[in-house]
């Protein structure tokens, strides 16, 4: 496993900030200006990538009607909707890709795409992307991952209905290329995905199975799940992204707003940092704070002769003194010497 791969300069594993991705997929609803606005929205709240999904709805299906091509009436979202249909309305056009991408690079962004099909990957390497992302559906399709790997840029892998054998061959591919830049994402490919299908502690279990670095596409509502997920591992987040979940949109119900992305950056860092070394003992900043341990101290003044007991020596704080429990080895024993009141009781005192 590569401990840091970097995509556009920005580096991603254990020892570095989370590497949260927005996805904007179908959430511009057809206008470039709301997609360019969202590209901003992006760059404001602290997240490093912009991703896009590159396809046509003739590169993904054909335009029939027939039972296999349309989706469930039970699905929560797309009620019975042709698969057409859907994706000529989520897909983002591909003369936009450069206006979009350009103004992603100008505010600092990493701007990339997953590729559905071998024309998808050669118009992408046009314009010079720095990384690739197979999506869920498309682990099965070898040749795929095999190309975009070609390439030698980093490539991330989502899982979303992926077996551990499914997800095994999408790496073995990539790698036997020669490209050891992959990062793994855990996925639930349902929209929005229920919490407790989310199976994070699956996370180390790919790491540790696979030797790659592991994130997290994730389709639940919120954030916790993804801080979750840094807890566990995960160098990477995906999350999809909308200016306002009102205005609708094939993506929309799932996605974050400009301000839940905000706080998403903010908490996955907090719990990268916090996850520390795996060490036990005083850290750094509590430095201070040993010093107001318990000890046994002198609490009032007394004089040579004077038995120790319990109203001339406590515990209280603080630290300087001997450790409390030893005071049945000091009580009844006579003060040598007269001794003031705050001063701390330690063997030189007998």
């Amino acid at each position: 496993m590569k401990d840091t791969i970097e995509i556009g300069g920005v580096p991603i594993g254990a020892e570095h900030q989370p590497f949260v991705i927005a996805e904007m997929s179908g959430n511009h609803n057809g206008d470039l200006e709301r997609a360019l606005d969202i590209v901003r929205a992006v760059a404001e709240s602290g997240a490093q990538a912009l991703k896009l999904q590159t396809y046509t709805a003739d590169t993904m299906t054909l335009n029939l009607d027939l039972p296999a091509f349309r989706l469930p009436v039970e699905h929560e979202l797309w009620s019975g909707a042709r698969l057409y249909d859907l994706y000529q309305e989520a897909h983002t056009p591909w003369e936009w890709h450069e206006p979009i991408f350009e103004l992603a690079k100008s505010l600092g962004l990493v701007a990339f795409s997953s590729a559905f099909d071998e024309t998808a990957i050669e118009f992408l390497e046009k314009l010079e992307v720095p990384a690739y992302k197979v999506a869920s559906n498309e682990i099965g399709d070898l040749t795929l991952v095999q190309e975009m790997a070609q390439t030698g840029k980093p490539i991330i892998i989502s899982t979303g209905s992926a077996t551990l054998t499914d997800i095994d061959a999408a790496v073995r591919t990539a790698r036997a290329t020669g490209n050891e830049q992959i990062i793994v994402l855990s996925c639930t490919a349902s929209y929005p995905a229920p919490p407790e299908q989310s199976n994070l502690r699956g996370i180390p279990v790919l790491r540790d199975a696979l030797d790659v670095q592991v994130g997290l596409s994730d389709h639940t509502m919120g954030i916790g799940a993804a801080i979750a997920a840094v807890a566990l591992g995960a160098t990477v987040i995906e999350k999809h992204v909308t200016l306002k979940r009102v205005d609708g949109g094939v993506d929309s119900a799932f996605s974050l707003e400009p301000d839940e992305l905000e706080a998403l950056v903010e908490n996955t860092r907090v719990a990268q940092l916090a996850l520390g070394r795996p060490v036990i003992g005083p850290k750094a900043a509590e430095q201070n704070v040993l010093r107001f341990r318990r000890s046994l101290y002198v609490t009032q003044d007394v004089r040579a002769g004077d038995p120790i007991s319990h109203e001339n020596v406590r515990s209280i704080r603080p630290a300087g003194g001997l450790a409390p429990h030893l005071f049945p080895e000091i009580q009844g024993r006579i003060f040598p010497t007269d001794v003031k009141a705050g001063t701390p009781f330690t063997w030189d005192l007998l």
